[in-house]
């Protein structure tokens, strides 16, 4: 009778020939293997062990091979220890353990599970034992959690190390990103009390298309006719909003209406924009090494992408004084720029990129910074609304300066209408009233936007609303 037999209880009669090893499983059945819990703590010590021995084993071997080797290995060695131990595992331990011992050997431990499922968007690891998932915008404590300090450090080393940063008590914070573009920031102790916390920002496996925006009615088909007509008549954007509020995402969506004849420059502090043309040039900061020196931050990056004969240029997010660098090129013959900041409005936006101007120690006047914050064209305010929506609640218009002050029209915006009784805010998408003054810049272009688009109309009935 074969191990996994007497684990399930099968006949006591020996079968006349060896069965055959059951092929490695798909991915369905390792999603459903993963759902079945995490492995019991009276366990560890047992995992440790072979996981000792596999360590040892691969150090004598080489190379592991892929996934399916490797589980092989793990189920060989996992039987092994099993006979000479006598220990009692059911059908179901047995598995949790093999596959719990393949995700720290070749991906993230007890975050693969969170990783394969689509309807997370964001893990938040507060310490090794409390781990939060962001599904369709609310927050659930799951039942992931890891085995020690130890096994939590050895996933934030692995991650870090992919992307040539690091992170220890000595620089105990970083930015890195996984394989697939999701964003991850890590903080250590001494700075994090109860122990080291890692956020992961995930990235849909898919880019979202127009279609997806108007389904989830995160825009209005009037908002994004507009916004299309935009970025192909090279008119500089700006992206404002809060924290996971979906600028990166709609920065991506707008970038695929750039054409591709165009070169495209994209720069970024970490890396997760995924435009979709070809001539894509795609650069991203570096942190300073282990002794301090050899940093390259955005700036430096943006003033030589000048000289890389760009026809657009995309700032991944202004934080500091590559504001500057950002708002001249859009001055000096780059138009259609675009950019994201974090901004709770519009008008928070034009005093946020004053401030961060001033920020890059030029010494300019007020005037002068207001002038050149005037060539951004359209400030698009995205924000994440009272149970997890994520809308376009504004798109604002730049029409100069008046008075030391920039002036601005809003042209579309979303009226919050009141809240439901599950918490989720509803309201509607409507035009303001106002008619761009850049319309005939947009005519000029080719681009046919009537102004009948921007006419208001009165609010839906309620069971419309969204």
């Amino acid at each position: 009778m074969s191990l996994l037999e007497r684990m399930s209880g099968g006949s006591q009669t020996p079968p006349e020939k060896p069965a055959a090893p059951a092929p490695p499983p798909g991915e369905e059945a390792l999603a459903e293997e993963r759902q079945r819990g995490p492995l019991r703590p009276e366990l560890l010590e047992d995992k440790a062990r072979i996981h000792a021995q596999l360590v040892e084993l691969s150090s004598t071997t080489g190379d592991m091979g892929d996934r399916d080797q490797v589980r092989a290995r793990i189920v060989e060695l996992t039987e092994r220890y099993i006979r000479a131990t006598g220990l009692m595992l059911s059908r179901r331990d047995f598995e949790v353990l093999v596959e719990s011992l393949v995700d720290d050997v070749l991906g993230l431990g007890p975050l693969e599970a969170l990783l394969a499922d689509a309807d997370i968007t964001e893990i938040m690891i507060n310490h090794p034992r409390q781990v939060y998932v962001e599904r369709r915008g609310r927050l659930t404590l799951s039942d992931v959690g890891f085995e020690s300090d130890r096994q939590l450090r050895q996933v934030i080393d692995r991650v870090v190390s992919s992307v040539g940063r690091r992170v220890d008590e000595s620089s105990p914070m970083c930015d890195a990103r996984l394989a697939d573009g999701s964003r991850v920031n890590v903080v250590l102790p001494p700075l994090a009390l109860r122990g080291a916390c890692m956020s992961i920002r995930k990235f849909s496996r898919e880019n979202l298309a127009v279609a997806d925006l108007l389904r989830i009615r995160s825009c209005s088909k009037d908002m994004m006719r507009l916004l299309e007509a935009a970025v192909r008549a090279r008119l500089n954007i700006v992206i404002s909003g809060g924290t996971s509020s979906g600028k990166t995402t709609l920065l991506n969506l707008l970038s695929t209406f750039i054409p591709d004849s165009e070169r495209i420059v994209t720069i970024e502090d970490a890396a997760e924009l995924r435009l979709q043309q070809e001539h894509v040039i795609t650069l991203e900061a570096r942190p300073p090494n282990v002794e301090g020196s050899g940093a390259v931050p955005i700036r430096a990056l943006l003033v030589n992408s000048l000289r890389m004969r760009p026809d657009r240029i995309v700032v991944g997010e202004c934080r500091g004084g590559e504001a500057l660098d950002m708002l001249q090129a859009m001055n000096t013959g780059h138009e259609g720029s675009m950019s994201t900041v974090h901004a709770n409005s519009p008008a928070d936006a034009i005093s946020r990129l004053e401030t961060m101007v001033l920020m890059a120690g030029a010494e300019l006047p007020s005037r002068a910074v207001l002038k050149q914050i005037a060539a951004i064209d359209l400030i698009v305010q995205a924000q994440r609304l009272r149970g997890g929506a994520r809308r376009i609640v504004s798109i604002t218009e730049l029409t100069g300066m008046e008075h030391q002050e920039v002036t601005y029209q809003e042209l579309f915006t979303y009226r919050q209408v009141g809240v439901s009784e599950e918490g989720a805010a509803y309201g509607y998408h409507a035009a303001t009233g106002a008619v761009p003054t850049r319309l005939g810049h947009l005519h000029a272009s080719g681009e046919e936007v009537p102004a009948s688009l921007f006419r208001p109309a009165p609010p839906p009935p309620r069971e419309e609303m969204y």
